[in-house]
């Protein structure tokens, strides 16, 4: 449709989709559509602080997917591993062992994401990772610190952080990691998504450098600081999208609206 070639688009409703008017179909795509106009940022302009408010949803989904501090467990493993207690060798071990086990649960997401809903699942996974990283922020509290200021995690603490940390990755990848990006690609109205997507992403790798760049200086506070505050970022995550997220599921693309109807309106639209 987006392509002007409405005929074939008709076939494949006709045959696939089974839509009974397919004519009334193609007309509700073309007006979703909008015009040929080439696309541009000022279509993403609106009443809330200057954009839409379903493109500041997006913005906040991928800024809050970083800011509970994912990407630290990974940019950062071998020395969070090696205050627990492993070795080096046994802390890239470690390391990639969580690499796969994010991959494993990122693929049940895949599998539960119709099943249960998109909104469900990412308000499952904060919660989660509240209290995964609740717990290694306890955990690094009670840590050590030698001469040269690295924390060492003893006694019952170095594998109460363990456990913690492997829970919060698959608390994330089973459900922050891939839905939000089913989300930004489902949640916007045909005619500003490619842009609307393009922010979202370009908010998401912002919000991952100032995770990344942030953690050395917030670890040398205390590694119990950068986990107390990715605690309050994972709790703050529940509650937005319990109370600005509208579940995709079973929603066609063209229904989706820019966040300006009340939420009870868009929810018997």
């Amino acid at each position: 449709m987006g392509r002007g070639r409405d005929d074939e688009a008709a076939h494949i409703l006709a045959t696939y989709s089974g839509v009974e008017d397919v004519d009334a179909k193609i007309a509700q795509i073309r007006d979703s559509l909008g015009t040929d106009e080439k696309r541009s940022l000022s279509d993403l302009r609106g009443n809330r602080l200057g954009l839409k408010p379903i493109v500041w949803t997006g913005i906040l989904l991928s800024v809050f997917q970083q800011f509970v501090g994912i990407n630290v467990i990974f940019y950062y493993s071998t020395t969070l591993w090696r205050s627990v207690g492993f070795e080096e060798s046994q802390a890239f071990t470690t390391s990639t062992i969580t690499s796969v086990t994010n991959i494993v649960v990122t693929i049940i997401a895949i599998a539960l994401v119709d099943h249960i809903g998109r909104r469900r699942l990412l308000l499952i996974g904060s919660l989660g990772m509240t209290a995964s990283l609740g717990t290694m922020a306890v955990a690094f509290a009670n840590a050590s610190v030698d001469a040269e200021g690295a924390a060492t995690l003893s006694g019952v603490w170095g594998p109460i952080a363990l456990v913690a940390a492997n829970a919060f990755v698959v608390s994330f990848g089973a459900t922050w990691g891939p839905v939000v990006w089913v989300l930004l690609g489902e949640m916007f109205p045909n005619k500003i998504r490619a842009t609307a997507l393009a922010v979202a992403a370009a908010a998401q790798w912002l919000a991952n450098w100032t995770i990344t760049v942030s953690f050395p200086t917030l670890a040398g506070m205390g590694l119990q600081l950068p986990y107390a505050l990715y605690t309050a970022m994972a709790l703050l995550s529940f509650v937005f999208v319990y109370l600005r997220v509208e579940e995709t599921k079973g929603r066609e693309l063209e229904d989706m609206h820019d966040g300006s109807r009340p939420r009870r309106e868009a929810a018997t639209a």
